[in-house]
C-alpha cells in the first residue's frame, strides 16, 4: 500500500530537485502531503463502511479484522502526517499553530 512507499521515498521518485542535505523540495513535500491525505481518507472511508457492514454482520471475523487493521494503519498514518505537516484536528497537541505559517487555499489558487 501507499504507506510502504512513503517510508523510503526519495525525491528522485517524484521528479523534483533536492537540497544537499537530502530534504525534499516544496513540490515533493506537497506531493507526499497529498498522497498521505488521500490514503488517510481512504482508510477512514473503509473504516466507516466496515463498521456499517459489521452492524448487520457482527460475526464476520474477516471484516472485524480488517476494521481493526485499517483503524491501526489510519492512526499510524495520521500520527506520521501530523509530525511532518502539523495537526489534522484541533485536539492534536502542538506547540504552535503551524497552519498559520502556510498560505491559505485561496492564496495558493487551489479552489
Amino acid at each position: 500500500m501507499l504507506e510502504d512507499n512513503m517510508e523510503n521515498r526519495h525525491c528522485n521518485s517524484c521528479e523534483c530537485s533536492c537540497e544537499g542535505n537530502n530534504e525534499m523540495s516544496c513540490a515533493c513535500k506537497n506531493d507526499l502531503r497529498e498522497e498521505m491525505m488521500m490514503q488517510l481518507r481512504a482508510y477512514k472511508f473503509s473504516i466507516i463502511e466496515l463498521a456499517l457492514y459489521l452492524d448487520t454482520h457482527p460475526d464476520d471475523e474477516k471484516a472485524l479484522c480488517l476494521h481493526r487493521e485499517y483503524a491501526k494503519k489510519a492512526k499510524e498514518l495520521a500520527d506520521k502526517y501530523q509530525k511532518m505537516f502539523g495537526p489534522l484536528t484541533i485536539d492534536y497537541p502542538c506547540k504552535k499553530w503551524r497552519w498559520l505559517e502556510e498560505p491559505w487555499p485561496w492564496e495558493r489558487g487551489n479552489f
